[in-house]
């Protein structure tokens, strides 16, 4: 058994959460309230940022030339493809450029991401990579899955999300990050591999709560 396929076996539980989430469900039956997903949105744009530092990290500590420069390539695509399509969809919701820019982040957006940061800086590649991975290869499974529902990829304003995460070439960016972490994995200790499959497992459960902050609105308790 592939070393990723050990880490989907474990967090599957947690995953069918995220799948069954009435966010997510929400997305894919078009009857999310749109100020749900507005405020998604705003949070997503927020974590992409520090999501793109992790690109920039990975091309740091590759050992070879290739994945140096799939790093790179994830890291220029996300800055100037993604989040410029992130903004114009965004104005579909009412949401302009400066609300993006100006906006604080969430509490679970801050731990989600600075988890990922704090890994990705004090730790190895694969740990890197064990943390980057729950993201890309949870949104390619629910972007499929939504996309099997009638009247979801053609939806007014959800369409287009799962458009993009049902879309080969994002299932092509996720499916790399999997080959590398079996790659990397190989010939690792199982004290090694069980750090690994810690990281996946501490980033599944933030992609829960991504979600469940998403659908709640939640920002500080005490404001």
């Amino acid at each position: 058994m592939r070393f990723t396929e050990r880490l989907h076996k474990k967090v599957m539980p947690i995953w069918k959460k995220s799948h069954d989430h009435p966010f997510v469900q929400g997305i894919g039956h078009g009857t999310l309230d749109q100020d749900k997903f507005r405020f998604y949105m705003i949070q997503d744009y927020l974590f992409l940022i520090d999501y793109a530092k992790l690109f920039g990290i990975g091309a740091i500590k590759a050992n070879d030339l290739k994945t140096m420069g799939q790093f790179a390539k994830l890291l220029d695509a996300t800055l100037n493809e993604e989040m410029a399509l992130h903004r114009e969809y965004a104005k579909k919701f009412g949401i302009l450029e400066a609300e993006l820019e100006n906006a604080q982040a969430s509490p679970i957006t801050l731990a989600y991401s600075h988890y990922m940061l704090h890994v990705g800086q004090n730790g190895s590649l694969a740990e890197l990579v064990a943390s980057l991975l729950p993201c890309m290869w949870s949104y390619s499974e629910i972007g499929k899955e939504l996309s099997k529902l009638n009247g979801a990829l053609s939806h007014e304003f959800y369409g287009e999300w799962v458009q993009m995460y049902s879309s080969e070439e994002f299932g092509e960016l996720a499916a790399w990050l999997i080959g590398l972490l079996d790659e990397l994995a190989e010939g690792k200790l199982e004290a090694e591999l069980s750090r690994l499959e810690e990281i996946f497992v501490n980033t599944s459960r933030y992609e829960y709560m991504f979600w469940d902050m998403s659908y709640h609105q939640s920002m500080w308790p005490t404001e």
